[in-house]
């Protein structure tokens, strides 16, 4: 049976993340070391043992997800556990994952890719005062109306139900404050800055020239992009999809039914910290198997 990968994104990390990993698997061990000499830091302590304000940093958050994604994955295929797989995508920085299990850059040309994208989110976040929400229970349409009104933005498209929001922050608090009667919830998050937002459009631009340079190859297997929710193949359209993507709105949702659809996929791994992927999979689709793998014990035998 065709199997599909997910891998997660921002917001899924949590302290202790790949511990279990790192100790149990030669396969991780290996990886993370390896991610330690090309960080030229230390990404093995903030994932293991926090502190927690450090691994949120987009910085150091989005690398801590590409390795445990990729460990992940690396180990399941190791394992023989992947021998069906046809197709992948993730949820923002997760997109970078799946390219990597989908043999478009070795891990770590992803991890530089990684490092640096998130260094850049980084600073476009420190020069900024953006903020994000989430909204319950209004569709695209009505979500983007409301939008338009506050001059923000659709950030993640998550599944039905289930959008985020994004801007300058004081445009998105005054967003939340008038969403009473309008949605069934509308909420800040805990987050550094507006992604997928306008306000990271210097990071974008910087993450562009960065890129280009670095030799991309076909996907081995079918990737989908958040910019479109449609796959993508040919090598220079990743790119191009990986830079807009900095600024664009999540597509999570149309991902994960094209996946299913377009390759008669029912069955997935997602790969990462938590469950976020298998929650938006049920409210996308009910006939879909989600199987979330994070640490060594989730592992299937």
């Amino acid at each position: 049976m065709a199997t599909g990968l997910l891998f997660s994104g921002q917001g899924a990390q949590s302290v202790g993340m790949g511990r279990s990993l790192y100790e149990h698997s030669a396969i991780a061990k290996a990886l993370y070391d390896e991610a330690n000499e090309i960080l030229g830091w230390d990404l093995k302590t903030f994932c293991f043992e926090g502190p927690d304000e450090a691994l949120t940093e987009t910085k150091v958050c989005q690398p801590a997800l590409y390795v445990q994604g990729f460990a992940l994955f690396s180990i399941l295929k190791d394992a023989s556990k992947l021998d069906s797989v046809t197709a992948a995508c993730g949820l923002s920085l997760g997109e970078l994952t799946a390219l990597a299990a989908a043999g478009v850059y070795d891990f770590a040309t992803g991890l530089q890719l990684v490092a640096e994208r998130g260094r850049l989110m980084q600073l476009a976040c420190d020069a900024t005062k953006g903020g994000m929400a989430a909204v319950i229970g209004g569709t695209p349409e009505d979500v983007q109306t409301f939008c338009d009104e506050f001059d923000i933005e659709i950030a993640n498209l998550n599944c039905p139900g289930q959008i985020v929001i994004s801007g300058d922050n004081a445009k998105v608090l005054e967003a939340v404050a008038a969403s009473k009667g309008r949605f069934k919830l509308c909420k800040p998050l805990n987050v550094a800055g507006a992604y997928h937002s306008k306000l990271m459009v210097s990071a974008r631009d910087a993450f562009a020239g960065f890129i280009k340079d670095f030799e991309f190859k076909a996907p081995e297997i079918v990737v989908y992009t958040n910019v479109t929710g449609e796959r993508v193949s040919e090598p220079q359209a990743i790119k191009d999809a990986l830079v807009s993507q900095v600024v664009s709105s999540v597509r999570f949702e149309d991902n994960l039914r094209n996946m299913a659809a377009e390759n008669s996929l029912t069955e997935f791994y997602e790969c990462g910290p938590g469950k976020v992927l298998a929650g938006f999979g049920k409210r996308i689709d009910r006939s879909l198997n989600i199987t979330p793998v994070s640490e060594f014990s989730d592992l299937p035998e």
